[in-house]
C-alpha cells in the first residue's frame, strides 16, 4: 500500500453522497443468510469482533463454538468472479482493494491461530447454500 493510500481521494459529490449510503452491517446479503440460519435453528451475535481487543468485527459470530463468518461484497474484497476496478483514481482504489484483502487474510490468520474456524462468504451466493456451509461450521458431523 503506498503511503497516502488512506488519504480519501477527489471524488465528485454523486460518487461521495453514493458512498456515504454503504451499509457497514444488515446488507441484503447478510440479512438473507442471518435468516437462513435463524431458519435453522442457530442463534448467533451480529456484529461483533470475535478476539477481545481485535478491532474487526465478523458479520455473525457463534462464540461458543469459536465460528466467525463475513459476508464479504464483491466490490470491497475482490470477489474473483465480480470484482470492478474503478477507472477514476484506478491507482488508489488498487491499494485500497488490495489492502481489504490483506485485511482479511490476516483477520483469517490471527483467529484460526487462536483457535477460530472462519467462514467467508460472497455477497452473490445462494443464502441457503452459505447457511449449510455455516451450519456445518457451528455444528460438524450433523
Amino acid at each position: 500500500m503506498t503511503p497516502d493510500a488512506r488519504a480519501t481521494p477527489p471524488t465528485d459529490a454523486a460518487t461521495s453522497a453514493r458512498f456515504k449510503k454503504q451499509k457497514r452491517r444488515d446488507t441484503k446479503p447478510e440479512v438473507a443468510l442471518r435468516k437462513e440460519l435463524h431458519r435453522a435453528g442457530l442463534r448467533y451475535f451480529v456484529d461483533k469482533a470475535p478476539l477481545k481487543g481485535m478491532r474487526r468485527r465478523a458479520d455473525v459470530v457463534f462464540p461458543r463454538r469459536r465460528v466467525a463468518v463475513y459476508v464479504d461484497g464483491c466490490f470491497w474484497h475482490s470477489c474473483p468472479e465480480h470484482a470492478t476496478h474503478p477507472r477514476n483514481n484506478a491507482q488508489w482504489w488498487a491499494d485500497k482493494l488490495a489492502a481489504n484483502v490483506a485485511r482479511d487474510r490476516d483477520t483469517d490468520r490471527r483467529l484460526v491461530e487462536a483457535g477460530w474456524t472462519v467462514v467467508r462468504i460472497w455477497e452473490h451466493e445462494d443464502p441457503a447454500v452459505a447457511a449449510e456451509r455455516v451450519t456445518e461450521a457451528v455444528r460438524p458431523g450433523d
